[in-house]
């Protein structure tokens, strides 16, 4: 009796100790700090997440070969069976739901290029055929349609209300792996001059953008689309904290005439700008230290007809303020043909304001039978606005060579350009034909690729 009192004693004992010990730690973290909720993106991105979808296209890409695989006599002389000369090409990428009732979705242009098949999968695992409803190659901007059946769409922010700091968060399909989202800040806005686009007024963020990411979202922190990623700077092929995206308001403008038109119609100015720089500032006496300086007004352009010249410095379009050359070409060339526009300009010091009609910039084309018998066969124009070359080269642009004809013979080709005849700077196809008429030589001086080069014509 004395043993089973015993017994029970020790086990009350035991338990009682077992229940005095300290409760076990969980992993879980805490959902409050000193009263405070934990910070999280998690609810945003449940709502923005869904707009982001996958895509996956599929094309037909010509094989490099050999010129003498072609050749029937050769094959069958070695014994060469037929080869392919095509091969399936899979690419992936992103876009971004804008429109839900139509069912619009944006993306790169360079991810849906030359695509035979688009398929987009949705985040709840829907997969839906798509067709290219029109792309932007200078901008890098497509649209593209899915049926528009329980879609989400992504709401668009004013991008131009960004600042350097501001945190943003980017969702995609890096490498393929599904969505992903990564997160950081705006590091820098209205980066232009990369030569990855002939349009550049990018967002740069180090939120990690990586191969896949090209057309998803950047948004802010209330789940608004700020900008379309589009490149990234990677000396090692992967993210290294250098990433680019369009600013939502230029997509937006872009969207719009894509839909409409199915292309962008640009228009034009007609003059040819550089930086304002310290220097020039000085030689123009102005007080200015940003802005755009017009170095040359194409004749019968919308600007000789609004009656700006030579040496005037743009401040603002449309009250939107204009940095450098490049931005004046961006604000510009993202307004249609025929809109109206408003220029802040200084001329001698003085402030204007000049109000113009955006035109379609057509070059000057001038044939080289009409000019002279050694230029017969080539077609020559004007280095217009919306050329690569544009205000960066003096000259007058080969267009077309035909193979055989005087100017092909004389060495002339096409892409070259014209910069002097004679001893004389030509700057347009009129000054061209001034020079060339009559003369019974030609001494022309030309840029071929990264090269300068004479040429005799006799």
């Amino acid at each position: 009796m004395n043993t089973q009192r015993s017994l029970l004693s020790t086990i009350v004992l035991a338990l009682s100790l077992i229940a005095a010990l300290p409760a076990p730690i969980l992993a879980a973290l805490p959902a409050t700090v000193e009263g405070q909720p934990l910070p999280t993106l998690a609810p945003m991105l449940e709502r923005a997440t869904p707009a982001v979808v996958n895509i996956a296209t599929e094309s037909q890409v010509a094989l490099r070969r050999n010129p003498l695989l072609d050749d029937p006599f050769f094959r069958h002389f070695f014994n060469i069976p037929d080869q392919p000369r095509q091969r399936r090409a899979q690419s992936v990428g992103s876009g971004v739901v804008v429109d839900a009732q139509r069912g619009y979705v944006i993306t790169n242009h360079h991810v849906v290029e030359g695509a035979d098949t688009i398929t987009v999968t949705l985040n709840d695992g829907r997969q839906l055929d798509a067709k290219v409803i029109g792309s932007d190659p200078e901008s890098d901007v497509a649209v593209i349609r899915i049926p528009s059946e329980n879609l989400t769409a992504l709401p668009l922010a004013d991008s131009d209300r960004l600042r350097v700091g501001d945190f943003v968060v980017a969702i995609g399909n890096p490498f393929g792996l599904g969505q992903t989202v990564t997160s950081g800040i705006v590091s820098a806005l209205g980066r232009t001059g990369l030569g990855i686009q002939g349009y550049e007024d990018f967002i740069q963020t180090d939120a990690s953008i990586n191969p896949g990411n090209s057309g998803g979202a950047l948004i802010n922190l209330r789940g608004e689309l700020v900008g379309i990623n589009s490149a990234i700077i990677a000396p090692g092929g992967g993210n290294v904290g250098i990433g680019f995206a369009i600013p939502s308001n230029m997509v937006s403008r872009l969207m719009k005439q894509i839909i409409e038109h199915g292309s962008v119609q640009r228009g034009q100015l007609g003059v040819s700008v550089q930086d304002l720089t310290p220097e020039l500032a000085r030689a123009f006496n102005i007080p200015a230290n940003q802005g755009a300086v017009i170095a040359q007004v194409v004749p019968r352009s919308a600007a000789a007809k609004a009656g700006l010249r030579e040496g005037d410095v743009v401040l603002r379009v449309n009250n939107r303020t204009i940095r450098d050359a490049s931005s004046l070409r961006n604000a510009v060339g993202l307004l249609e043909v025929g809109a109206s526009v408003l220029l802040d300009i200084l001329r001698d010091g003085r402030p204007l304001t000049i109000k113009a009609k955006v035109g379609e910039y057509v070059p000057d084309k001038a044939e080289g039978d009409d000019l002279n018998p050694r230029l017969a066969g080539a077609v020559f124009e004007d280095i217009g606005p919306s050329s690569p070359l544009g205000g960066k080269l003096q000259g007058v642009l080969i267009a077309r060579v035909e193979s055989g004809s005087p100017a092909a013979r004389a060495g002339l080709r096409s892409n070259d350009v014209i910069t002097g005849i004679n001893r004389q700077r030509v700057s347009s196809t009129d000054e061209l034909r001034r020079i060339a008429a009559g003369s019974n030589a030609l001494l022309i001086n030309l840029i071929r690729g990264r090269g300068e080069l004479l040429l005799v014509l006799r």
